[in-house]
């Protein structure tokens, strides 16, 4: 029986695009737009910062440095972090599913953008009994750390635990750990996913 349900944030509870500061971070910048972003994401420098390994403050230098910014931090944070947007059909299912459930929010996350995400979704994070993220546990999606960390935070066994994220890897690692995993696509196909897993939303109402 599904007791606890694991929500990623990123294009789940809410939408981003790296490319936005990308594009604002590039403006202060000789290099190319592309050529940030192979910087901040997808390398070391996104892998170090989100396993907490680099202080918001060594990430900073360390982004200007290699990107030889010319600009202040504080539009270096801006450009960074303006990349949410939110995911409003989420947020109904969330508020079907609070009462019954325990919910997790378990993120891959900066301090940076963690920041950013609490404030600007304060409302659709009070449906989560706990926020699991990162940069603060020391360890990142899909390691099986990161579900353990998960587990013993929560108190409940991994058969009775369902994980939705928008990354395939991420879902087959929580997976192979013993949880249910489900890839989101749309709102409409989570409902039905949770259903086949007994899941009771108490709507039966589906949106695209």
């Amino acid at each position: 029986m599904i007791r606890a349900i694991v929500f990623d944030f990123g294009n789940v509870v809410g939408f981003f695009d790296h490319r936005l500061a990308s594009g604002r971070l590039a403006e202060y910048s000789e290099l190319s737009p592309d050529q940030v972003h192979a910087v901040l994401f997808g390398g070391a420098l996104e892998e170090e910062y989100e396993s907490g390994r680099l202080t918001t403050a060594e990430f900073l230098r360390r982004l200007r440095d290699e990107c030889k910014l010319r600009c202040s931090d504080d539009a270096i944070v801006h450009a960074y972090s303006d990349i949410f947007w939110s995911n409003p059909d989420i947020y109904n299912l969330l508020s079907e599913l609070k009462d019954r459930y325990y919910l997790l929010l378990a993120s891959n996350t900066t301090e940076l953008h963690a920041r950013r995400f609490r404030r600007q979704f304060a409302d659709a994070l009070e449906a989560f009994e706990d926020v699991i993220l990162s940069y603060e546990i020391g360890v990142r999606k899909p390691s099986p750390l990161f579900f353990e960390h998960c587990e013993r935070r929560a108190g409940w066994l991994a058969t009775e635990g369902v994980f939705i994220d928008d990354l395939t890897a991420n879902v087959e690692g929580a997976q192979r750990y013993g949880w249910h995993g489900v890839v989101y696509t749309s709102v409409a196909d989570l409902r039905l996913q949770l259903a086949a897993l007994g899941v009771s939303t108490g709507s039966k109402e589906t949106t695209t």
